[in-house]
């Protein structure tokens, strides 16, 4: 009873006056802008499902389209979490798409003529000499344009745009323009592509378990720390219902992308190269949890654990929030920019992989615009152009409402231009209401 009485988060008399919704919202903490971040993206999904079942004929809720949705995402997803860090110290980067571009034609140029002439094709080390290539000149990269940004004092706006032009042009000068094909066998796993592009049913349900089991063990964490500091805690029906809803979540994705089988070319040559005989009604193998969703949300949970949980994270904040007092009160606030831009330029060079690996080959044009819809993605997410404010979460779910906006507008064939015309009009609304949010709060 103590324990229990101890736990309210709200005083008698404030929760006695506010209503039923409100009083669940305090108790269990859910941030209101992400949940209705959630209630958009919903009405997106079922909004182009009518749409498409009344006009076209075709569903948008189907376990295939959700699970490239996913797939879809990722690049967008990995370069946001990097954003919402450089947004909240109130710099821009506007380079990540031609970084991600640069890189990628480097990683092909590796895989397709470079190594090959000294490992052979296939080569066990091709993949791991091509990655850490990659994710050491993303991270020159940016911690060049973040040392001129923060030493320099050239406003990041500028930087990043000339290493927009300067990084494009240079992924260009690579192979003068020309594609690049194929990439090595193991590199294309982390795009998720073709049968070997996901772990299969067994492995989804013991990531899924897993991610159930983490949730729980944080939540008490979390419980067992604002008792020893004696911070308010939420009630243990809160704390039960956040853990129930977490892991109905995680299964119930797991359940969907084991929903999407394996089209029947490809599970016959599975049978055929594993001699299993056809079955009459046919071999249902799951594609399960592709590989570069596991690595996006792995970002993701590392990039939120750098952003609340590390000291950098907590310097990042206090930079945006007021950048002369950070540095009155001892934060090397110069170096955490150069950190800052480093950390984006890995993150450019981990979707440089992701994407490559997905198209199987290295293009011109990889990265295009990206920059833009990372930055919405960012804006959409809750992060504040204005500095202080954002997180990783909310960044990677307004990549998925990006994502879902462009592929809804794909599947329902609306022409490009009226798809930049949406995509400006999102980001231009979500940015209004962060000013309304943000004035009412005050």
């Amino acid at each position: 009873m103590a324990d229990m009485t101890q736990s309210t988060t709200s005083s008698g008399p404030r929760n006695a006056d506010a209503g039923a919704i409100t009083r669940f919202l305090r108790a269990t903490e859910i941030d209101t802008r992400l949940l209705g971040m959630i209630g958009a993206l919903l009405i997106i999904w079922i909004g182009f499902d009518l749409y498409l079942r009344v006009f076209d004929g075709r569903e948008f809720l189907t376990a295939r389209n959700l699970w490239n949705l996913s797939v879809q995402t990722c690049e967008i997803a990995v370069l946001a979490t990097g954003m919402v860090l450089v947004i909240v110290t109130r710099n821009i980067d506007l380079s990540v798409g031609s970084v991600l571009g640069f890189v990628a034609m480097i990683m092909g140029v590796m895989q397709a003529k470079w190594l090959p002439q000294y490992l052979g094709f296939d080569s066990s080390w091709t993949w791991i000499i091509t990655l850490l290539c990659g994710l050491v000149i993303g991270t020159a990269i940016g911690t060049f344009q973040g040392a001129i940004i923060a030493f320099m004092n050239v406003p990041s706006f500028i930087v990043t745009l000339g290493g927009l032009l300067v990084w494009r042009g240079l992924a260009w000068y690579v192979t003068s323009g020309q594609t690049v094909a194929p990439m090595d066998s193991t590199f294309v796993i982390m795009g998720g592509s073709g049968a070997t592009g996901s772990i299969g049913a067994t492995w989804s349900w013991i990531v899924g378990v897993i991610a159930c089991l983490l949730i729980i063990v944080g939540i008490i964490g979390s419980r067992q720390q604002r008792k020893r500091f004696h911070f308010p805690r939420r009630p243990l029906w809160a704390e039960y219902f956040l853990a129930c809803l977490g892991s109905a979540i995680v299964l119930g994705t797991v359940y969907l992308f084991n929903s999407y089988n394996w089209p029947v070319g490809i599970a016959k040559r599975y049978a055929t190269e594993h001699n299993i005989s056809w079955p009459e009604n046919g071999l249902d193998i799951p594609y399960g949890i592709a590989v570069p969703v596991l690595i996006a949300v792995l970002i993701g949970i590392v990039m939120t654990f750098i952003a609340t949980r590390l000291r950098f994270g907590r310097y990042v904040f206090a930079i945006g929030g007021n950048p002369e007092a950070a540095e009155l009160a001892g934060i090397k606030t110069r170096w955490v920019i150069v950190k800052i831009f480093a950390l984006m330029g890995l993150l450019a060079a981990v979707a440089a992989a992701i994407s490559t690996a997905r198209l199987n080959s290295a293009v011109n044009s990889q990265g295009t615009t990206y920059e833009l819809f990372t930055i919405a993605a960012a804006v959409i997410g809750g992060t504040s152009l204005a500095g202080g404010s954002g997180t990783v979460a909310g960044a990677m779910l307004g990549a998925l409402v990006m994502q879902s906006l462009q592929s809804g507008m794909g599947l329902a064939n609306v022409d490009t231009p009226i798809q930049n015309v949406v995509v400006g009009v999102v980001l231009v609304v979500a940015v209004w209401l962060d000013i309304v949010y943000r004035s009412r709060a005050k």
